[in-house]
């Protein structure tokens, strides 16, 4: 019997649609502008690649949504640990949780959370035993998470099933939210964590920094601003790479969230998913900007959330412009890039090969899965 600890962060990602650029500190707050959790739902889907297997599987938790409820739903034996916690979970829940969890023993512990969730968690786990998360925060820059909730459930699967999989340690790092919600990244390592390897689910530490590529960026820059067309509203999405676009058509530019451009003019800066929403139905034509996180190849769910599942069904994949110099594409080593949208059906309209921008006049086709 696989004996699988769970840990459900219940207020991971709620900053992300609501353009809070986190969620630490501020989850009541996110969830008076009407942010939906979610950690639940992806969970679920990791957990599901896993359900055939339930038979084979005991599964130690948390009471009602930081785990019990979303193992039971699945049909899992549940075995709750004694701690007493409220659906507004805190990260000394997370803590306590996860020191019993150490306590009572398991082959593995799954978390669901983000980089806060993974800080919290290494905090007491440290590399003393395997863990893997499943993303579900707005920051995403530890190298312990599945590149998406599935293929964490994937890894699970895998190691159930007695497939060789090694055991590597990968770092644990969190950025600084004040300093993030003022357009400065500032990662830091807390700690490691002992991960099951299988690279083609696991995602790499995220690359932080400036390309050196400026004017392979400028020229990108001017392409778009050449082909941008008359009456179309443009959704710009976050990064360094569409900065240069914003700076290139002398635009005020929200570095780490979603701004709105009609006819070179600004209309909105730093959206929420609903007013991106309200936004769309306001303009005939619409489209999506959007770059590449480089070392990881996300194109959506990591950081961008406010563009969420609706917003891009609404704009729809022919309207989708995506950025990335072919050094970053290089960097992927041939791996697809990943489109993370909690939404599985959604994810899957969006995966096949996609023209990517990679210079002026210049573009690649690549696969997105």
């Amino acid at each position: 019997m696989f004996k699988l600890g769970l840990i459900i962060n219940p207020m991971a990602g709620l900053g992300g649609s609501v353009a809070l650029k986190g969620s630490d500190g501020v989850a009541e707050l996110a969830l008076e502008k009407g942010a939906i959790p979610k950690a639940n739902l992806r969970t679920h889907i990791a957990l599901n690649e896993i359900v055939h297997l339930k038979d084979k599987v005991s599964i130690v938790t948390c009471e009602n949504l930081m785990g019990e409820s979303c193992a039971k739903a699945l049909g899992f034996d549940v075995d709750v640990i004694p701690l007493s916690v409220t659906d507004h979970s805190t990260a000394d829940d997370t803590k306590k949780a996860a020191a019993l969890i150490k306590e009572m023993g398991v082959d593995l512990l799954l978390f669901a959370g983000g980089d806060g969730t993974a800080r919290d968690v290494c905090s007491v786990v440290e590399d003393e035993f395997p863990v893997l998360g499943v993303p579900a925060g707005v920051k995403i820059h530890s190298g312990v998470y599945g590149i998406t909730p599935k293929a964490s459930g994937e890894v699970l699967r895998m190691l159930i099933e007695g497939e060789l999989v090694d055991l590597k340690t990968q770092d644990v790092r969190d950025i600084d939210e004040v300093a993030f919600r003022n357009n400065q990244v500032k990662a830091k390592l807390f700690g490691e964590m002992l991960v099951p390897e299988a690279a083609q689910f696991v995602q790499a530490v995220k690359q932080g920094g400036m390309e050196q590529e400026d004017l392979v960026l400028e020229d990108m820059a001017a392409y778009l601003a050449d082909e941008a067309q008359d009456d179309v509203l443009y959704l710009v999405g976050s990064g360094k790479t569409t900065q240069f676009y914003m700076d290139y058509i002398h635009a005020d530019n929200t570095l780490l969230g979603v701004d709105a451009v009609f006819n070179n003019d600004v209309v909105a800066n730093d959206l929420t998913e609903q007013q991106i929403l309200s936004l769309i139905e306001q303009y005939t034509s619409v489209k999506l900007i959007v770059s590449v996180i480089g070392g990881q190849g996300h194109v959506f769910g990591r950081g961008n959330q406010q563009l969420s599942a609706d917003v891009i069904k609404k704009v729809g994949r022919e309207n989708l412009i995506i950025l990335c110099t072919k050094s970053k594409l290089k960097q992927l080593e041939g791996r697809p890039l990943i489109v993370d949208t909690s939404d599985v059906d959604l994810d899957k309209q969006l995966a096949g090969h996609i023209e990517i921008y990679t210079g002026y006049n210049d573009r690649v086709l690549y696969p997105i899965q």
